[in-house]
């Protein structure tokens, strides 16, 4: 068992994702140090774009992170539709809809480059290792198992290894009972620009199914896939998942599987279904789980990482306020985020409807309603929205 020679409290954290290193950062902020358990050899690089706002901007601007995060953003000026022949469908102005919101929009392995540059000195990160048990006598430290052989001592063990969380599986909800399906299938990857879209987005989209190119910063295109799907189970093997995304995308634009083929296998593929955990609580005893494990809002929400980054600074907020009642910080750390993440989760369900409508005559109704409501009204309901994430 490793020393405890260091008398400050020790967090154990599986999972190096936004939502484990944002933690590790709060934490050293208020005397903790924190030892990460990643099972991958290293930080994760796939994912999708994602839009920074409400309370996760403002709890990573109180970190200091706003210009390292407004350096690798990006500006989006129109986001032009095609149809599955290339016919344009409508042309959607971000300048419009996003005016009056503090917003940042950047690639999620941008925002995890960031935190993880942060990363304050007392935290430990242990590639290749995951956690194979927990034994929490309710006096004493924790003692957590790694596969590694190691075992460490620790006040308080979090589960933040995302939205297939193996804490969670097996600590709160065996065989995935706490995964709620939305009805898609959501794939990721970036591949060397060949359509020059500089700050415009382009999508192709049909019944059931959406395509999105955008630039990032380091001047790669990334590609988002949306699909109609049901059910959680996932293809096993790499090769499996590529071709389940071209069997859903039979048919498409030519540009849509050109891009499928024209990925570099080296780069990392993300492929998922958009699933949201839902819990009745989210800690027992000294084990938290965090983030996607415990609430993940899927892509729809466009809220998952800011939140996880909310969640993990008032963590430390309750920590603080109760240091020798960790039990106690817990519950008033679950009592003040549910509502909120309840109110997005119900959010969540509503745009699943929308979303991508299955039917053409859904798809063309929904098309019309877009290209013809005013763009102060959409951005209305976008101001709406972020405000129903907050107060804390």
């Amino acid at each position: 068992m490793t020393s405890r020679s260091d008398f400050r409290p020790h967090a154990v954290i599986a999972g190096a994702g936004i939502a484990g290193l944002a933690a590790a950062w709060w934490l050293d902020r208020i005397g903790w140090r924190t030892t990460l358990v990643e099972r991958a050899a290293d930080l994760r690089t796939d994912g999708y774009m994602l839009g920074l706002s409400g309370p996760g901007l403002a709890a990573a601007t109180r970190m200091g992170l706003r210009p390292a995060l407004e350096a690798l953003g990006r500006e989006i000026d129109e986001n032009l539709y095609l149809d599955g022949q290339g016919r344009e469908l409508l042309r959607l102005r971000y300048r419009d809809l996003l005016q009056g919101i503090d917003w940042i929009t950047l690639s999620r392995t941008a925002l995890a480059d960031v935190l993880a540059a942060a990363l304050p000195t007392s935290a430990d990160i242990r590639f290749s290792d995951r956690i194979t048990g927990i034994d929490d006598r309710g006096e004493g430290p924790v003692e957590v198992g790694l596969a590694s052989g190691a075992t460490l001592a620790a006040d308080l063990v979090i589960g933040a290894e995302g939205l297939r969380s193996d804490l969670r599986r097996r600590h709160f909800a065996p065989d995935d009972t706490a995964l709620e399906p939305l009805g898609y299938g959501v794939a990721a990857f970036r591949l060397p620009d060949t359509l020059g879209l500089g700050r415009d987005f382009l999508s192709y989209a049909q019944p059931g199914r959406l395509t999105e190119f955008y630039t990032l910063a380091d001047g790669s295109l990334a590609t988002l896939y949306v699909w109609r799907r049901t059910g959680i189970d996932l293809p096993t093997g790499e090769a499996e998942r590529i071709q389940a995304l071209k069997t859903a995308y039979a048919g498409a634009h030519p540009a849509v599987l050109a891009a499928i083929d024209a990925r570099d296998p080296a780069d990392g593929l993300y492929f998922d279904t958009t699933l949201m955990t839902v819990l009745p609580r989210w800690s027992k005893g000294r084990l938290l789980l965090l983030g996607d494990a415990a609430h993940c809002l899927t892509l729809l929400s466009g809220q998952g990482a800011g939140m996880a980054i909310t969640s993990a600074a008032l963590l430390a907020e309750c920590l603080l306020r109760h240091p020798l009642e960790v039990n106690r910080a817990l519950a008033e750390h679950e009592a003040r985020l549910r509502p909120v993440i309840e109110r997005l989760q119900a959010r969540s369900r509503k745009l699943a409807r929308l979303f991508i409508p299955a039917t053409p005559i859904g798809f063309r109704l929904r098309n019309l309603a877009l290209r013809h409501m005013p763009a102060r009204l959409l951005a209305r309901q976008l101001t709406h929205d972020l405000k129903g994430e907050g107060p804390f």
